[in-house]
């Protein structure tokens, strides 16, 4: 598999966790007959952040995941890379979603997504001063 190949396959499962989570605030707001914000409802605002946060955090990493690629770097890294980020993503959501409060899967989530970003940033930049 090519790195630009690896790069398809995590924005394929990454849109896959967004798609999932925006048809979960769907079925939360019919659940709740809330169609704008969250009314209060505290199972919709749970989604609403789910799926908020990983609108919030993907559409870069996955920029810079094909950047990244498109830049040499090899299918080994991009795996790497796309791994961390789409388990990050998963737990993360999955944190959020069972807990509203603090919870060891949105610890390990953002952790993990955050890993996955500052090594996007160093290896885009030591592709940009090379």
């Amino acid at each position: 598999m090519s790195a630009l190949q690896a790069v398809g396959l995590y924005s394929a499962l990454n849109l896959l966790i967004l798609l999932v989570l925006a048809a979960n605030v769907s079925r939360h707001r019919r659940r709740a007959k809330v169609s704008l914000g969250s009314g209060k409802d505290a199972l919709l605002e749970q989604a609403i952040r789910a799926h908020g946060n990983g609108v919030e955090c993907v559409p870069l990493a996955l920029l810079a995941l094909f950047l990244t690629a498109s830049l040499g770097y090899g299918a080994m890294i991009i795996h790497a890379l796309g791994i961390g980020l789409t388990l990050g993503r998963f737990v993360y959501s999955y944190g959020l979603l069972t807990s509203p409060g603090p919870s060891m899967g949105r610890m390990l989530g953002t952790g993990l997504t955050w890993l996955v970003l500052l090594a996007q940033v160093l290896l885009l930049l030591a592709a940009a001063i090379s």
